[in-house]
């Protein structure tokens, strides 16, 4: 399948990475296992997934079964160098996480240890800072997002530990790229320029919700991205659910994510359930499935360096990884362009 570079490495990721959230709750250990197999087998050579995983639902007593659940099957298959694995440290403000404490050196090296052991490995191959220490405006908080307060000079002061820290690891061997979560483009371009001032790795990547219905992304971090080389790994590139068109007409899947949070996260309102309806309309008219439309235009955004996408169920599964050979007509990017006009950023 397609790959994209990942930042100035020199290296590539699979156009896809499989998300692995729901491994321990609402995927079994054993569909998630088949689940990693699988896409492998297709192309699909990368995984994310964050030592609080899962979640839908999170609680403190599965925080970090997600990443046992990777370590097992790392354990099992042998096909640990086949497969490139990212994970994340939380960000403050997580209580059920070392209480809540912000991201610092101490706290990294206690959570990648931590990640490392769970995994079941020597080494994580993307490691990402999951929210930034001083606040995000991602999360829909994109309406109200104000400045902690903090100053420049205590941010600049938290980024040169980190950097320093993510160096030290990655000259141990311990990771071997680090990367952004949830920043701005004020965040990640001062990441990039203390890196290279402090003469330490930069980051190659970062993870933000980028999809049909959510373009953030494209107001400002896009201009980062290219001329930066911090490429996007776009998670919720189906909006949470909404752009495969299950929740259309009021429907609730069983053990669906709605059927865990019915707020979707703070997604969930009238005009998002006309933009998927929009979207979907398009995937009907051309006779394409609604996922394949979805997935197939993040993949040819020009900053994308991977779409994660997740599955609960092995059908799902399979729908998503025909993807890989789809590719959009004009027609179809005439009609998105459409649709994203009538409607704007419905969350």
């Amino acid at each position: 399948m397609k790959r994209n570079p990942l930042g100035r490495t020199g290296e590539t990721l699979s156009a896809l990475m499989l998300g692995t959230m729901t491994f321990g709750t609402q995927t079994s250990e054993a569909d998630a296992g088949r689940q990693m197999d699988r896409c492998l087998d297709a192309g699909v050579d990368c995984l994310d997934t964050a030592e609080m995983y899962p979640t839908t639902p999170m609680s403190a007593e599965t925080v970090g079964r997600t990443e046992e659940i990777v370590g097992s099957w790392v354990a099992a298959s042998g096909r640990r160098d086949d497969m490139f694995i990212a994970t994340k440290v939380t960000g403050e403000g997580n209580k059920m996480v070392r209480g809540g404490a912000p991201i610092d050196s101490g706290t990294i090296r206690a959570a990648l240890e931590g990640s490392l052991r769970r995994l079941r490995t020597d080494r994580v191959d993307l490691y990402q800072l999951h929210w930034a220490n001083r606040g995000s405006y991602m999360f829909r908080k994109n309406w109200n997002y104000a400045p902690d307060g903090g100053g420049r000079a205590g941010v600049v002061e938290h980024m040169e530990d980190v950097l320093s820290e993510m160096g030290r690891q990655i000259e141990a061997g311990k990771i071997r790229h680090w990367g952004l979560s949830n920043e701005t483009a004020w965040g990640t371009t001062l990441w990039c320029l203390k890196a290279d001032e402090m003469n330490l790795p930069r980051p190659v990547a970062i993870q933000n919700e980028y999809s049909l219905m959510c373009r953030l992304f494209d107001t400002d971090l896009a201009e980062v991205s290219a001329y930066e080389d911090v490429g996007l790994l776009a998670f919720s590139p189906l909006a949470a659910g909404y752009l495969t068109g299950k929740y259309a007409d009021g429907a609730v899947p069983a053990n669906s994510r709605k059927s865990i949070r019915d707020d979707m996260g703070g997604r969930e309102s009238p005009r998002v359930h006309e933009a998927a309806a929009a979207h979907v309309a398009i995937a009907r008219d051309h006779d394409v499935h609604p996922v394949h439309l979805a997935l197939a235009w993040a993949m040819e955004r020009p900053f994308m360096t991977s779409v994660i996408f997740g599955a609960t169920t092995a059908d799902q599964l399979e729908v998503a990884l025909g993807a890989i050979d789809f590719a959009l007509t004009d027609g179809m990017r005439a009609d998105i362009a459409a649709a994203h006009k009538s409607h704007p950023m419905p969350y």
